[in-house]
Parts: C-alpha cells; sequence; structure tokens
C-alpha cells in the first residue's frame, strides 16, 4: 500500500497451496487458493497501514503469467490453472507453427510459440479434455481471476495479453487471425485494455470479501514482469533489469516492437501506453538455489541449525568460494529452458566437479551459472544492436550481497538496487496511482517514487573471470544438448 508520494505505508503476504505436478514437466494451481490469499492479504495489509477502506483511492493488480484459467457458464473453474513453468505442450507448440509458419507467427504476435505461453496450453485442453473444453465460457489469466471475483468484471492488460500468443502485440489488440486459426471466439477472452486504464470497480461481494468498500476503480494493472519493471523504473529506452525470482528475467523497455527473428527472446507490450519491451527468460533462477536449498539443506555440513535466513546461510557459504568457482559450472536448465534456447527437454548440469570442490563451489557456481543464464539475454540485445547504459536488479537476486557482486562481475557493469523491495506489487500500485490521478503519466510516477538506493560496481579481475568462465558455459548447453534429450525422453 503506497501514499501519495509513492511511499510504501505497508505490505503483506500469504501463502498459499504450492505447485501441484501431477505428472513430470506439468505444473498446476487452483485459482480458488489465490483468491482466498487475496481476501487474508487485503485486511492485513489495511491493518498493517493502520488505514481505513475508506481512504484507498485505487488499486492494481499484478500476477504471474500465462496461466490458463477456464470458466465454465456459472462461473466456476473447471479445472486447476496450467501455469506458467508447465512444459507439456511440446505437441501444440509445434502443431501452431506447423499450422501458423514460423515465420508469420512472429509477424502475429511478435513471438514463436513457447511451451508456458497460454494458447499452447488451451490447443492442450482443445485435444486432451474436449469434455472441459465444450464446457468453457471465459478464458482467463491468474491475477484477472483474482480481479473477476474482487470486480466481477473480465479484463486484461495489454502486457499481461502478450504472454498468451493471441495478442496482436504490434497493435495492442487481440489478434484476429490468432483466434480463428484456434476457434476462439472473442467472447471468451476478456476485454483488453492499457495497464493504467481503470478496467473495474470493486464489488459489493469483492468488499465484503476482502474488506474494501464498493466502488473503489481497479486498474488494468500488468503480468509481473512488467509492473516489476514499473517498479524499478525501467520504462524508457536503455534501461534494463535483471530480476531473479523462482525464474529470471532480463528486461529492456523499447520505444518500438523490435522483433528477434529467431525468437529467441519475448517482445512485449509494456505496461506504458505507446511502448514496448523485450525480455529473455531463465525457467529455474531462483529456483535452482531453492532446489539446492530443499535436497541439500541449507547449512553446512555439520553446522548446527540457527535462526539465520537459509538463504542467507547459502549466500554465506558461497561467499567461501572464490570467483569462478574454481572451475566448476552449473547449467540451471531445471524446468526446461526459455532463452536463448526454447527447448522444453534441456535439463540442468553440473559441469566440471572434482574432488576438491566443496559445497561453497557448488552454491557459488549455482549463482554464476543462472547469472550466465541471464547474461544470454544480454548478449542476444547486443545481437539486435539494443542498448544498455544502465542495469537494476531485483528479485531475490537483489537481496544477497554475494548475489549482487556476481552478476555485477558477470555483466561487466555497475548495477543499481532501488529502494522499494515490493517488486511488481509496487508497480502495479504505481500504475494504480496513474489511474487515479495521483500522476500524470507512468513515467513521471517512476521519476517521482523510483529511488537508487545502492549501486554495486564490478571487481576488474572478476570481470575478466567471469568472461572466461561465461565463454565456457556458452558450450555446456550445445555439448550436452543430444544427452540432455535422450535421457529426458527415456523417462
Amino acid at each position: 500500500m503506497l501514499d501519495g508520494s509513492g511511499r510504501v505505508l505497508s505490505s503483506a503476504t500469504v501463502e498459499h497451496e504450492p505447485i501441484s505436478s501431477p505428472h513430470a514437466g506439468w505444473a498446476e494451481q487452483n485459482p480458488q487458493d489465490w483468491w482466498s490469499a487475496a481476501c487474508k492479504a487485503i485486511p492485513e495489509c489495511l491493518k498493517r497501514g493502520n488505514t481505513a477502506a475508506s481512504e484507498i483511492s485505487g488499486i492494481g493488480l499484478t500476477g504471474q503469467m500465462h496461466g490458463l484459467v477456464l470458466l465454465g457458464s456459472d462461473d466456476e473453474v473447471l479445472r486447476p490453472s496450467i501455469i506458467w513453468c508447465d512444459q507439456r505442450t511440446e505437441e501444440e507448440c509445434r502443431a501452431i507453427t506447423e499450422k501458423v509458419g514460423a515465420q508469420r507467427l512472429i509477424e502475429l504476435t511478435a513471438n514463436p510459440a513457447v511451451a508456458g505461453f497460454t494458447l499452447p496450453k488451451i490447443w492442450w485442453v482443445q485435444k486432451h479434455e474436449p469434455e472441459i473444453w465444450a464446457r468453457t465460457r471465459s478464458i482467463l489469466l491468474p491475477k484477472d481471476y483474482v480481479r473477476f471475483r474482487l470486480t466481477g468484471t473480465r479484463a486484461i492488460d495489454v502486457a499481461d495479453a502478450s504472454g498468451t500468443l493471441i495478442l496482436d502485440v504490434v497493435n495492442r489488440r487481440w489478434s484476429a487471425a490468432m483466434m480463428e486459426v484456434s476457434g476462439l471466439s472473442e467472447e471468451l477472452l476478456p476485454r483488453v485494455y492499457e495497464s493504467q486504464e481503470v478496467a473495474s470497480y470493486v464489488s459489493e461481494e469483492g468488499a465484503r470479501a476482502t474488506g474494501l468498500r464498493a466502488g473503489i476503480p481497479v486498474v488494468a494493472g500488468a503480468g509481473d514482469q512488467a509492473a516489476g519493471a514499473v517498479g524499478m523504473g525501467i520504462v524508457r529506452a536503455g534501461a534494463v533489469s535483471a530480476t531473479i525470482g523462482t525464474s529470471g528475467v532480463v528486461f529492456a523497455a523499447t520505444a518500438k516492437p523490435l522483433l528477434d527473428p529467431k525468437g529467441r527472446i519475448h517482445t512485449f507490450c509494456h505496461a506504458v501506453p505507446n511502448r514496448w519491451h523485450v525480455m529473455g527468460v531463465t525457467q529455474a533462477a531462483g529456483y535452482s538455489l531453492r532446489w539446492f536449498r530443499d535436497q541439500f539443506g541449507a547449512g553446512a555440513a555439520g553446522s548446527k541449525d540457527t535462526a539465520e535466513d537459509p538463504y542467507d546461510r547459502l549466500m554465506n557459504e558461497a561467499g567461501k568460494a572464490p570467483a569462478g568457482a574454481d572451475g566448476l559450472l552449473w547449467a540451471p536448465y531445471l524446468m526446461g529452458e526459455r532463452t536463448p534456447h526454447l527447448d522444453a527437454h534441456a535439463r540442468a548440469a553440473l559441469v566440471g566437479l572434482t574432488a576438491t570442490h566443496t559445497r561453497a563451489h557448488v552454491i557459488r557456481a549455482i549463482l554464476e551459472g543462472v547469472a550466465f543464464s541471464l547474461r544470454d539475454t544480454l548478449t542476444i540485445f547486443s545481437e539486435l544492436k539494443l542498448p544498455v547504459e544502465s542495469i537494476r536488479l531485483g528479485g531475490g537476486g537483489a537481496r544477497g550481497g554475494v548475489w549482487r557482486q556476481v552478476q555485477a562481475d558477470v555483466y561487466g557493469m555497475a548495477a543499481d538496487l532501488v529502494e522499494a523491495e515490493e517488486g511488481p506489487a509496487y508497480g502495479a500500485a504505481l500504475l494504480a496511482g496513474v489511474g487515479t490521478g495521483a500522476w500524470a503519466t507512468v513515467e513521471s510516477a517512476c521519476e517521482a517514487a523510483v529511488r537508487v538506493a545502492k549501486r554495486v560496481e564490478p571487481i576488474p579481475q572478476n570481470v575478466a573471470l567471469m568472461d572466461k568462465q561465461y565463454g565456457a558455459f556458452r558450450k555446456v548447453y550445445p555439448a550436452l544438448r543430444g544427452i540432455m534429450h535422450d535421457l529426458s525422453r527415456a523417462n
């Protein structure tokens, strides 16, 4: 929750049920869990901010992109949502590409067919669950299901809609050609808005469930990546962010649509009118560290548990290993990969392991490997002559001193951290401020509210070493691709 100057008054988080994976490569969540969490977090946020519901002037929404929520005639959820990291749609991606044509697909949507996108999931349901599809009367994305429960309105913003493979990204509207080839009517889809536009108002039912007052304007908002970029001030060409959450994203604002003919990066509408963005995605960025924590523990062998945050303990341990991890490399493909490989069969690898390596080396290699995978996107930006004037760090990768330094060294440039740590939620709140008149434009909101708190300078000798390690990292995937595919198809 923000005041009129953009200062954070309070925040609240509520955990919901973890991701369900009924089969290898599948990832699903129950949309009701998101709404239940919102109904708990909103009153808690009001309480922590000592704020009455009558004082709230506007609401912004953000959330995970690409997820498929299907509603029936009575607005009931017909099946668990197939979410962003699900990898079941390889055949559907091929079918879409063959039916539309690879080049034509990029012309229509600015993107190739990717397993995580929404349209391949629709095709999967049409083929494998025809009885569910026959009952479908409405298609929503995750944050827009929460909006529907809060307001009764079906709406989406251009940034989130860009990740469906149904949007004409250049013209910022649903693509008639993609709807036709997919057998979709526009009545199935939510209405598209610019991110700062008021799209709906809190309903009486939504007010009773959340403790808000009915009639509060709710702006369209944005998917988590575009909203996070707004929250970090990445709204003008030349500004770039590197955000590490479960996934990792390198994000650059552009003044016009910039298309990668090879489809290695995504081109989406930005949450700023008449602005676009490009981004590369590492599927298992922060998840790589979480995987290590869950499987091998946070503490070093023989250490006693303490009250210290487990990730802080991992960072402290990684700090004991030298830059370059004595030649150890981590390829972070635990969940397939998007940028630059677009390969659902990619698998993670720890390369160069010797008897002299320790836990600290492995953790350090994970941090560096994730940063190398994000540098792949910066390499593509350079190929496309996209300027990178500054870079800002966000997410979990911005909170640990060791990982911040690793990123500055791997990217070879100073990295800034912004004052607000609320990420996409902060950006969504700024969009709400613009939509309700607190600021005239998204750019002016960012100029007024987003402040740089710290700068991390790269260490010159580490930069040279990271350049060498990155060269080796780029050879790992081509060398192991055949083995990865054989193992993936055998299991």
